[in-house]
């Protein structure tokens, strides 16, 4: 049930508006005697080839984000410990500020990538948070952690705010434009322009044959573009393999009670 339901989430309206434009140009041609035998293969390297190759593209980006998410959530955690175990003398204080900055980070993280879309408050919101945590490690400096273990906490705060530039690079910058433009054009093209071989192709057998066929290629180039689509932002909750970014919880978990020991 599950791959029936994932292969649903492919089709869109437009799946069913390219399908009834072939179809009735296919018919349209049978009726005016328009047939014409046309190379199958222009149809692989004008649509099909730059298709793949956006795929391609979305389903690297979309790899990146889910490593630079994993170690933005480890280097999170490490500072948490930092915060927790690195204190001559044991003090909670400092292991709750550090739970509360992570998880009001993530939070932010999933509002503006998910919800708002890189919004620009969201952004400064979450810059502010960055300093908040920098000044957190200088209450450590004070609390009498030594200024070697500050200087490596520092570098996990510099690696946090490192995978949160490059997801929001991957959110903001998408597979080339002009790319898409172009595979949509020919794409939204493609019931007409081969109509003619459709309509040949009923000529020569039967005439639901070149219907089916029309209905056949129409179906999985938008789908293969749809697939495109979904993959295209990693962030949207749109897609069954987009980043989970709604890890506050589980998160919160993880980090309580260790902390009031």
């Amino acid at each position: 049930m599950n791959v029936i339901r994932n292969f649903l989430k492919i089709f869109s309206v437009q799946t069913f508006v390219v399908i009834g434009v072939s179809v009735s140009a296919t018919y349209a041609c049978l009726q005016f005697g328009i047939a014409v035998e046309l190379p199958t293969t222009l149809i692989g390297i004008a649509i099909v080839f730059p298709i793949v190759f956006s795929i391609n593209a979305a389903y690297r980006r979309r790899e990146e984000a889910l490593r630079h998410f994993a170690s933005l959530k480890a280097h999170c955690l490490a500072l948490y410990y930092a915060h927790r175990d690195w204190l001559p003398e044991p003090n909670p204080e400092h292991a709750v500020r550090a739970r509360e900055l992570t998880l009001r980070l993530l939070v932010l993280l999933r509002q503006s990538f998910t919800v708002r879309a890189g919004n620009g408050r969201d952004v400064k919101e979450i810059f502010a948070l960055f300093s908040e945590f920098s000044l957190s490690m200088e209450s450590l400096r004070a609390a009498g952690v030594s200024g070697s273990e500050i200087s490596r906490a520092n570098q996990y705060l510099r690696s946090i705010i490192f995978d949160f530039e490059r997801m929001r690079n991957i959110l903001t910058y998408r597979t080339p434009t002009s790319l898409r433009a172009y595979s949509q054009v020919f794409l939204n093209a493609f019931p007409v322009l081969f109509a003619p071989y459709f309509a040949d192709l009923s000529a020569k057998h039967f005439t639901a044959l070149g219907l089916l066929v029309a209905v056949f290629y129409s179906l999985v180039l938008v789908s293969l573009d749809n697939i495109q689509e979904l993959l295209e932002d990693p962030f949207d909750d749109k897609g069954v393999d987009d980043v989970n970014l709604n890890v506050s919880e589980e998160y919160a978990g993880l980090m309580s009670g260790s902390d009031e020991s």
